[in-house]
């Protein structure tokens, strides 16, 4: 009986233990909810919508793209990934989606979101990140990196060049 009950003792310690570590990758590496907010009128002709997570590097790359755009005649929508299932995207010029890649995939809700808008897929605009920098979704032409904040004024420069392109075919 006692080693079975070492045994019992060693799957508990050891089931506890993943346990632990995956509650502490959750909290260490789980992207907040971003903030939501809207720059200019929506009765505008041109209108962008970012998607994105809540981290400093995130919220520095959407701010750059913020500070770019609020004073041109632009409606300006700052949603989190969690609501991309209710966006349509035939009502926006450029959709900017900004995400990480967790646990070697894409969150689901932006997965649906890409897989569900491929006839726009020209007016998306997607910003990965991931430890390594290089993952990101087959079929969509993405930006992929490091969340290194240094680097972040990059990243948007090069969305911003996407995002120009695609306003003037407008």
């Amino acid at each position: 009986m006692k080693v079975y009950k070492k045994i019992g003792i060693g799957f508990l310690l050891f089931f506890g233990l993943l346990f632990f570590l995956g509650v502490w990758y959750r909290y260490t590496y789980s992207m907040d909810l971003a903030a939501s907010m809207e720059i200019n009128s929506p009765n505008l002709k041109q209108k962008i919508l970012i998607a994105t997570q809540g981290s400093e590097f995130k919220d520095k790359v959407t701010f750059d793209i913020l500070e770019h755009y609020k004073s041109r005649p632009i409606f300006i929508k700052v949603i989190d990934v969690t609501g991309l299932p209710n966006v349509d995207p035939k009502e926006y010029n450029a959709i900017i989606v900004i995400h990480t890649w967790e646990n070697w995939k894409p969150p689901l809700t932006v997965e649906k979101f890409i897989k569900r808008t491929m006839p726009y897929k020209e007016k998306i605009v997607v910003l990965t990140t991931s430890g390594k920098g290089s993952y990101k979704m087959e079929d969509i032409d993405a930006i992929a990196g490091e969340s290194i904040i240094k680097n972040a004024e990059e990243f948007s420069d090069k969305i911003i060049s996407r995002v120009d392109t695609i306003l003037v075919k407008d």
